[in-house]
C-alpha cells in the first residue's frame, strides 16, 4: 500500500515534537472503556431521552429509510475537497471521510445491498459509504474495516492523519472544538457504557452481549452522522471525538489493533479527546463500541 504524503513529510518524530499523542498518550490502556461509568448529567439525559423514544422498530425503519442519504455539501471554511473522492476534505497530501462510515454488503458481482449498522459484518464482503444524518457502522473489526475501506478504493487512517484532522492546524489542541478543555455537550461522548443500560449491572460482558443490536438502538447513545455541529474539527470534519472508537492503519507487534477518538461513552480514560487511543484489543476484535472512518491520498496537483 503506498504511503500517503502526509506520512512522509509529517513523520511522527514531529508530531511528537509538538506534543502530538500518536501512541498510548502516558494513560493507562483501560481494556474496556466499553464498562465505563458516564458523567452522571450526561447519563441522566441519555436515560430520559431513551425513555421518551419512539418504538424500537420506529427507529430501526428510520435509520434503514436513512442509510443511502446524500453526502453532504462542504462546510463553509473547509479546506477543498476538489481532489478527494465525494465525501472526503483534502487535508494537507490526504483525503479523510467528513463522518464516520457505514456499509453496504457486496455480492459477487459487486452488486450493493443494504446492512443494518446494528450487527456485525462477519462473514460478509462490505464497501465503505460515507454521508451525512445516517447511523454509522459499528460492531466491525479493524480487519473488516479495512477491508471495507479498500473495497471503497481507500484505506485506514494513520495515527498522524487523524490526529492532524482532529486537532487543526495548530497542533496543539485536544479537542476537535479547539483548547484543551474539555466541555460536556460538544461530542457525543460521556454517557458512560450501555451494556448495563441494557442488561443490567450484573450483565456478562461476553462477545455476544458486548455485539447485541440493542447495544447501539436506544436513543441518546449513538448518534447519526452530523448529529453534533460542534464536533467538527477546523477541517469540517466530525465526530473524530465520541460518537464511536475508529480504528486506525496501526497494528502493534502483538497483533492488536489501534482505536481512536473514544466514543459515545467514554473519549477520556485511555487519553482526552483527539489524544485518545486504545491498544488492548487484538484486529479482529468488534463490539457495538467500534466504528471507522476511510482516508486516501490526494490526487497530485
Amino acid at each position: 500500500m503506498a504511503v500517503s504524503v502526509l506520512q512522509r513529510v509529517v513523520a511522527p518524530a514531529l508530531l511528537g515534537a509538538f506534543g502530538v499523542c500518536l501512541s498510548s498518550c502516558g494513560q493507562a490502556q483501560h481494556p474496556h472503556s466499553t464498562l465505563a461509568p458516564g458523567d452522571p448529567a450526561l447519563v441522566e439525559q441519555a436515560q430520559s431521552e431513551a425513555l421518551s423514544a419512539v418504538s424500537n422498530s420506529s427507529r430501526e425503519a428510520a435509520a434503514t429509510a436513512n442509510v443511502y442519504a446524500a453526502v453532504a455539501a462542504p462546510a463553509a471554511g473547509a479546506v477543498s475537497a476538489s481532489d478527494c473522492p465525494s465525501g472526503m476534505v483534502r487535508i494537507a497530501g490526504y483525503c479523510i471521510d467528513r463522518y464516520e462510515a457505514y456499509v453496504v454488503e457486496l455480492d459477487t458481482t459487486g452488486n450493493e445491498s443494504e446492512h443494518s449498522p446494528y450487527t456485525p459484518v462477519d462473514g460478509l464482503r462490505v464497501r465503505a459509504k460515507v454521508a451525512v444524518g445516517v447511523v454509522p457502522q459499528g460492531y466491525i473489526s479493524q480487519v473488516q474495516a479495512l477491508q471495507a475501506c479498500q473495497n471503497a478504493g481507500k484505506r485506514l487512517c494513520s495515527a498522524a492523519e487523524f490526529s492532524l484532522a482532529c486537532r487543526g492546524p495548530g497542533g496543539n489542541a485536544s479537542y476537535p472544538y479547539g483548547g484543551t478543555q474539555h466541555r460536556r455537550g460538544k461530542c457525543n461522548e460521556g454517557k458512560g457504557s450501555a451494556v448495563p443500560m441494557i442488561f443490567g449491572q450484573q450483565a456478562v460482558y461476553g462477545e455476544q452481549f458486548m455485539n447485541d443490536p440493542r447495544l447501539n438502538r436506544w436513543a441518546g447513545g449513538l448518534a447519526k452522522t452530523g448529529a453534533y455541529a460542534e464536533s467538527v474539527s477546523p477541517y469540517g470534519v466530525f465526530d473524530l471525538v465520541g460518537n464511536l472508537h475508529e480504528w486506525g492503519a496501526e497494528v502493534a507487534p502483538n497483533g492488536h489493533g489501534y482505536f481512536r477518538g473514544g466514543y459515545y461513552g467514554d473519549a477520556e480514560i485511555n487519553g482526552h479527546g483527539c489524544n485518545y487511543v486504545t491498544k488492548a484489543h487484538a484486529a479482529v476484535y468488534h463490539d457495538y463500541s467500534t466504528g471507522f472512518r476511510c482516508c486516501a491520498d490526494a490526487a497530485s496537483e
